[in-house]
C-alpha cells in the first residue's frame, strides 16, 4: 500500500513518512491491543529485553521496522517479560505460538470495587497505630504500592511532618504531569507514576483525560491510600457527620501511586506496566481495590492474577477487593498467591428519619443533611407516570419518566432494583427536577448503603417499604416529614457482611477458600479528590474500602515481622479472624441477616490485635505456586516459561490444588473420604503445646493426626493430616473450622466441605 503512494519524484524522506503514516492507519483499522505475556524476565537486562520484544514484531509485520515499530505499546521488562501492542486477531494468533510466550489475551477493562472503622477494630494511638504489646515504629521502612486512580498529595492524610528520610534502597520516582511536579512528592508520598498507554489505545481520543498526571481526579485512590496509610487528622468529617480524629492503619507507612485508573476504567496494558515498575521500585506491599468481571478467566489470561504472581514471587504482599456483585460465586481475584478481601460494617451508622402522618417512625440510610420538617404529601412515583412511561416504569423514577404537575411540592416514594442502569442519587436529581421536595428510595436488594442526595431523602429496604407503600395506600391524604442524617454508633449487630460484598465458592479453583477475610467496607469515611464536589473527605462503600483496611494492618505486619513471606501474612490474618460479631454471635448477612458462611467472609473478620502473634503459621514459597500450577492443568512447558527456571511437574509436593498448603481447607467434590495434609511452622514460644478442636461441616466425619503437636523450637515445622469422611450426605457446601489450641493461642482453620452429587444419588 506504502509503495504505491511514492514515485520517482518523490524524496526517501518524505516517501518514508507516508509509509509510516499508512502503517499506522493500516494497523489502527484492522487491529486491536493485545497483552503478550512471557512470564519471568530471567537473567535479561531490560535492553535485552525490548530488543527481542521489537525483533518479535517485526517479525510479524514479515521485516517491517516501521510497522513493528507502529503496532508496539509497551515492554514489561523488569518485573516481569512482555509488551503489549496493536494486533489482529490473526497477527495475536501467530505471535501465541512464538517461542517464549505463555499467553495472548486483550487489552481487557477492570472496574474500580467501590475512620472509625479502626476503633470498631481494637486499635488504639493516633499517629503510631500500636498494637498492644507490639513496636511498629518500624512502619517508616514499609512501602505499600497503590494501583487506583492516583492521589491528591494536598490532602493532610499524606502530610510528611515529622517524617524521617526516605528509606535507603527506594528506587520510585516522582513522575510530572498536569499539575503535578517532582517537588509534589514528599516523605510520606515517596513515588508516584501514572500510565496511559492501554487506556488512549482504547477509548475515544476525544474524550478529555482529567489530570495526566498521578493526581487524582476521582478520589477513590486517595480514599483507600488514606484508609491504608493515611496519618492522623484530628477533624475529620463529611459535611458535619462522623466527626472525628481519623487516621490510617498504618500512619507512618510510605506511599507509592501507581496511577492506571481512568474515568471510564483501568485496563490491562497499564495494570502490568505499574505491577512491572512497583516490582522494580522496591515496594513492600501492593494494594489494588479493582478486578475483573466474574467469571473471571485462566490465571495467566488476567493481568491482576499475572502481576500479583510476579510480585508475590518477587517478596510483595499483594491485597485485592473481592468484587460488589454481591452473588453467590461473584467473587474475583482468585488466586492464592494474593488476599481477597469482602467487605463488612462497622457499628456506626448514617441515618434519617422518616416519621409518618400516622406517627410511625422508620430509620432509612442517607447522608443528606437536608430535612423536610413540616408534613408534606407524600405520594407512590407510580401516581406521577408522565408520557408514554407506565405506573410501573416511573415507579423506577426514571429520567422523564415523572409529571412535573403531579410531582410538584411532594415527597415521591421510588423504587430502585440492582439492574436499573440509574444510580441511586441520580434519582434523587430526577425528582427534584420535576419539583420534588423529598424522596424515599425502596432498596429492593437490601445494600444499606448511605447516599449523599441532593434533596432530603432516605433508603429503606423492602420490608420498611412495604409499611409505606401500605400507609399510602390507606390514608386519603398521607404526609411524611424527613429529618437530615445523623451519625449513629452502636448498631447492631456488627459486624455485618454487607450484601454488595462478591461471595465465594472460587469459580476457577474451587480448592482455594475465596474470599480469604472480611474487613470494614461499608459507609467508610476517608481523604478525597476536591477535584469532585470540592470535598477534602468523602463516606464511601464497596470491597474498594475493604481491601485497604487489610492493607494497613499488612504494613503493620511487615514492620513487625520484615523477614515473613506474603503466605505467612495470609496466615497470620486469616488464622486469626473472628466469625462472631461483637456481641459474641456468628456474623450475619445483609440484607436478610441469615447466618454467615466462609463463602461470605473467608476465614472471618479482621482482628487487628491478634495478628502480630498468630503462634503458628502456614507457609508457602514460590516453589509451592508452581507446584499448584502443575496441580491444574499447566504442563512443565508452560511452567518453565512462567518461571523461566527449570521447574518441573515431576516428584512435585503435590497433585492436586488441596495440596497447597494454604490457611484454609476446601474440599469440592468429596466421593466418599479423603485425606488433606498440612503443614505448620511454629512463630510463638520456642516450646509450646497445641491440641486440636474440630467442629465438622454437617454430616462429615472430622478426624485430625495427630491430635497433639509439640514444639520445642521457633521456626519448627510439624504436618498434620486432615481426614473427612462422608457420614449423612447433604446437598451443597456445609461448613466448620479445626481449631488448634495452645494455653494463649488459638490457630483455626475453616473447612468447607461439598459431598459429590454421585454420592447422593444424583447424576453428575
Amino acid at each position: 500500500m506504502a509503495s504505491s503512494s511514492c514515485n520517482k519524484k518523490t524524496s526517501p524522506l518524505l516517501c518514508l513518512l507516508i509509509s509510516i503514516f499508512l502503517s499506522r492507519i493500516t494497523i489502527s483499522l484492522s487491529s486491536k491491543v493485545y497483552v503478550v505475556y512471557m512470564g519471568s524476565k530471567g537473567y535479561e537486562n531490560p535492553d535485552e529485553i525490548l530488543s527481542k520484544n521489537h525483533q518479535m514484531l517485526t517479525t510479524l509485520h514479515k521485516g517491517s521496522v516501521e510497522q513493528a515499530k507502529a503496532s508496539h505499546l509497551c515492554s514489561y521488562k523488569h518485573g516481569f517479560r512482555g509488551f503489549a501492542a496493536k494486533l489482529t486477531q490473526d497477527q495475536a494468533s501467530q505471535i501465541a505460538e512464538m517461542p517464549g510466550v505463555v499467553s495472548v489475551f486483550p487489552n481487557t477493562k477492570r472496574k474500580l470495587h467501590t475512620t472509625h472503622s479502626w476503633d470498631f477494630m481494637g486499635l488504639i494511638g493516633e499517629e503510631t497505630m500500636e498494637i498492644p504489646g507490639f513496636s511498629t515504629k518500624n512502619q517508616v521502612n514499609v512501602v505499600v504500592g497503590f494501583i487506583d486512580t492516583g492521589i491528591w498529595p494536598e490532602s493532610p492524610s499524606f502530610s510528611d511532618v515529622d517524617m524521617p528520610p526516605v528509606p535507603a534502597g527506594w528506587k520510585g520516582k516522582c513522575q510530572t504531569g498536569e499539575a503535578f511536579n517532582a517537588s509534589t512528592c514528599n516523605r510520606k508520598l515517596i513515588g508516584a507514576r501514572y500510565y496511559l498507554s492501554g487506556y488512549e489505545a482504547e477509548e475515544d481520543p476525544v474524550k478529555a483525560v482529567s489530570f495526566r498526571s498521578p493526581r487524582d481526579s476521582s478520589g477513590h485512590g486517595s480514599h483507600t491510600a488514606s484508609i491504608a496509610a493515611g496519618r492522623y487528622v484530628t477533624n475529620m468529617n463529611f459535611k458535619g457527620l462522623a466527626a472525628g480524629g481519623a487516621r490510617g492503619g498504618a500512619p507512618m507507612a510510605r506511599i507509592a501511586v501507581y496511577k492506571t485508573c481512568w474515568d471510564s476504567g483501568c485496563y490491562d496494558v497499564d495494570i502490568l506496566a505499574a505491577f512491572d515498575d512497583a516490582i522494580r521500585d522496591g515496594v513492600h506491599i501492593v494494594s489494588l481495590s479493582l478486578g475483573p468481571d466474574s467469571p473471571q478467566g485462566d490465571y495467566f489470561l488476567d493481568a491482576i492474577s499475572i502481576g500479583s504472581f510476579h510480585a508475590a514471587s518477587n517478596g510483595i504482599t499483594v491485597v485485592s477487593s473481592a468484587g460488589n456483585e454481591g452473588a453467590s460465586g461473584s467473587a474475583t481475584n482468585l488466586a492464592p498467591w494474593m488476599i481477597t478481601v469482602a467487605a463488612s460494617s462497622t457499628d456506626r451508622d448514617f441515618t434519617s428519619d422518616i416519621i409518618l402522618g400516622n406517627g410511625d417512625k422508620f430509620s432509612g440510610e442517607s447522608l443528606s443533611l437536608l430535612e423536610i420538617n413540616a408534613s408534606t404529601r407524600i405520594i407512590s412515583a407510580a401516581e406521577a407516570y408522565a408520557g408514554y412511561f407506565t405506573p410501573y416504569q416511573s415507579s423506577y423514577c426514571l429520567d422523564s419518566s415523572l409529571d412535573r404537575r403531579k410531582a410538584r411540592g411532594k415527597i415521591l416514594v421510588c423504587r430502585h432494583t440492582e439492574s436499573s442502569s440509574e444510580s441511586k442519587l441520580a434519582k434523587s436529581l430526577v425528582v427534584k427536577d420535576v419539583g420534588g421536595v423529598g424522596m424515599i428510595l425502596i432498596d429492593e436488594a437490601d445494600k444499606n448503603v448511605a447516599i449523599p442526595f441532593v434533596i432530603p431523602a432516605a433508603m429503606v429496604g423492602n420490608r420498611i417499604g412495604h409499611s409505606i407503600l401500605s400507609y399510602l395506600n390507606h390514608t386519603r391524604k398521607p404526609t411524611s416529614r424527613i429529618l437530615p442524617s445523623k451519625t449513629v454508633l452502636g448498631s447492631e449487630p456488627a459486624p455485618r457482611v454487607a450484601s454488595f460484598s462478591s461471595k465465594g465458592p472460587n469459580t476457577l479453583t474451587p480448592e482455594i477458600l475465596k474470599p480469604d477475610i472480611t474487613a470494614p467496607g461499608l459507609n467508610i469515611l476517608a481523604a478525597w479528590s476536591p477535584a469532585i464536589g470540592k470535598l477534602h473527605f468523602n463516606i464511601l462503600s464497596g470491597t474498594s474500602m475493604a481491601c485497604p483496611h487489610v492493607t494497613g494492618i499488612v504494613a503493620l505486619i511487615k514492620a513487625v515481622h520484615p523477614s515473613w513471606s506474603p503466605s505467612s501474612i495470609k496466615s497470620a490474618l486469616m488464622t486469626t479472624a473472628t466469625i462472631v460479631n461483637k456481641n459474641h454471635k456468628p456474623i450475619t448477612v445483609d440484607p436478610e441477616g441469615r447466618r454467615g458462611t466462609a463463602f461470605d467472609y473467608g476465614s472471618g473478620f479482621m482482628n487487628p490485635t491478634r495478628v502480630l502473634d498468630p503462634g503458628l503459621i502456614y507457609n508457602a514459597q514460590p516453589v509451592d505456586y508452581t507446584a499448584f500450577l502443575c496441580s491444574i492443568g499447566y504442563d512443565e512447558h508452560s511452567l518453565r516459561l512462567i518461571t523461566r527456571d527449570n521447574s518441573t511437574c515431576q516428584n512435585q509436593a503435590f497433585s492436586t490444588p488441596l495440596g497447597l498448603n494454604y490457611p484454609s481447607i476446601t474440599v469440592p467434590n468429596l466421593k466418599d473420604k479423603i485425606s488433606v495434609t498440612r503443614t505448620l511452622t511454629n512463630v510463638g514460644k520456642p516450646k509450646s503445646i497445641f491440641r486440636a478442636v474440630v467442629v465438622g461441616p454437617r454430616g462429615i466425619n472430622v478426624t485430625v493426626v495427630p491430635q497433639r503437636l509439640v514444639f520445642n523450637a521457633y521456626g519448627e515445622k510439624i504436618k498434620f493430616t486432615v481426614n473427612f469422611k462422608v457420614a449423612a450426605p447433604s446437598q451443597g457446601y456445609v461448613f466448620g473450622f479445626l481449631s488448634w489450641k495452645s494455653i494463649k493461642t488459638r490457630v483455626t482453620t475453616a473447612l468447607v466441605v461439598r459431598v459429590s452429587p454421585s454420592n447422593l444419588g444424583l447424576s453428575v
